[in-house]
């Protein structure tokens, strides 16, 4: 059974991650790994930081020679700050002289306080900020070359930032289409739209504010059978939302045209299944790829709401200093405009996650040769 788990703070030494069950015989290099982490850091908006917190990426097991070996895979990103921050994020006995008592209200800084019981929001929003999805994503990764022998690509690309958004109906980007939104400034495959985005961070980060926005993750040639109706934690939608949801700033989670079917009758929501020659097919996407909880093998579409950072280059907004009790204005953490075209990028790391997790209980298999052998008797047994 497929599952990982992620540890380190946001200013620690390292971040690490241990994935286990993925199959032996699985090509994978550090270069894979170091790739989708520089994706990762893409799109205008993004603070001063990203030129010089390099991702150093190491592998510590699991893989020999450059193919995996059934065995649990441990990897670590070092971090090039650590000097800077190696007497504050000590793990030996000490204190700090710049405790955090302002909470930044959407945070996780006072829940977390006032949940551990700690008198210094550092203590939380080391762990809390998403610079911990970095190590999602070098996880994403292995997942997504698992899910690439499935014949299985996944993607994102920017809807919208702020008020500037892509206009409905705009073509959506194909698999071969991804180079070109990485290229693109804030990650948009409408071009035209591109410049109103860009205008609307640059006049946030004129204020001192922040700005959220809709990112879409597409998967193609997604495997049918993936999830499953009978248990309501077995749903590969609940999956996909659950996975999505856990990515820090998105508050809202869409399959499909989940909100827009919501105010259609019910002859227009639907995806008419249809037959050719030797497999069905849906011409619409209006389902997400996602019937009852399982994969039906046409485009998956998953689309994130993300709020605005919580983070403010221009401190406004009133809190309460939790040592005091006095009205403040919260600390302010060095931040983004916005991170809008970086969560495309996690969330389909997430999406490969949830799909390989999903294919690995399905399929199951110790070798890469099992696992694809079993995947390709259940398609060869279908209609």
């Amino acid at each position: 059974m497929f599952r990982f788990l992620t540890a380190g703070e946001s200013h620690g030494k390292a971040l690490n991650v241990i994935l286990e069950g993925i199959p032996s015989g699985l090509a994978v290099e550090v270069d894979n790994i170091a790739d989708e982490l520089s994706r990762r850091r893409l799109g205008y908006g993004r603070g001063p930081r990203m030129r010089f917190e390099r991702d150093d990426v190491e592998i510590l097991g699991g893989i020999r020679h450059g193919v995996t070996l059934g065995s649990p895979i441990s990897i670590v990103i070092h971090n090039s700050e650590w000097p800077k921050w190696e007497e504050e994020m000590s793990v030996a006995p000490g204190s700090t002289n710049k405790k955090l008592t302002q909470p930044r209200p959407g945070h996780a800084d006072l829940p977390g306080m006032r949940k551990y019981d700690l008198d210094d929001a550092r203590n939380v929003l080391e762990r809390a900020s998403a610079r911990e999805t970095a190590a999602r994503v070098a996880a994403g990764t292995i997942a997504k070359l698992v899910m690439r022998e499935l014949g299985t690509e996944i993607m994102s690309h920017v809807l919208s930032i702020g008020q500037a958004r892509v206009p409905e109906g705009a073509p959506r980007p194909d698999f071969s289409d991804l180079a070109t939104i990485d290229a693109n400034e804030v990650r948009c495959f409408s071009a035209e739209s591109t410049d109103a985005i860009i205008a609307e961070i640059k006049a946030a980060a004129k204020a001192g504010d922040s700005l959220g926005g809709v990112v879409e993750v597409l998967g193609f040639g997604v495997p049918e059978g993936l999830g499953s109706h009978v248990h309501w934690d077995r749903k590969i939608d609940g999956l996909l939302a659950q996975s999505l949801m856990s990515i820090q700033a998105i508050k809202a989670v869409e399959i499909g045209d989940g909100f827009d079917n919501a105010y259609k009758w019910g002859s227009e929501a639907h995806d008419e299944i249809l037959y050719d020659t030797d497999h069905y097919v849906r011409p619409t996407a209006r389902a997400g790829g996602v019937e009852g909880g399982i994969t039906n093998g046409s485009l998956l579409v998953c689309r994130a709401w993300m709020k605005p950072l919580a983070s403010l280059n221009r401190p406004v907004i009133r809190t309460t200093d939790v040592e005091t009790k006095e009205e403040t204005v919260s600390f302010k953490e060095r931040t983004d405009v916005t991170a809008v075209p970086a969560a495309g990028v996690v969330a389909e790391t997430m999406v490969a996650l949830t799909l390989m997790s999903e294919a690995s209980r399905k399929f199951g298999g110790d070798s890469m040769k099992e696992f694809l052998a079993n995947a390709r008797n259940f398609s060869e047994s279908l209609d």
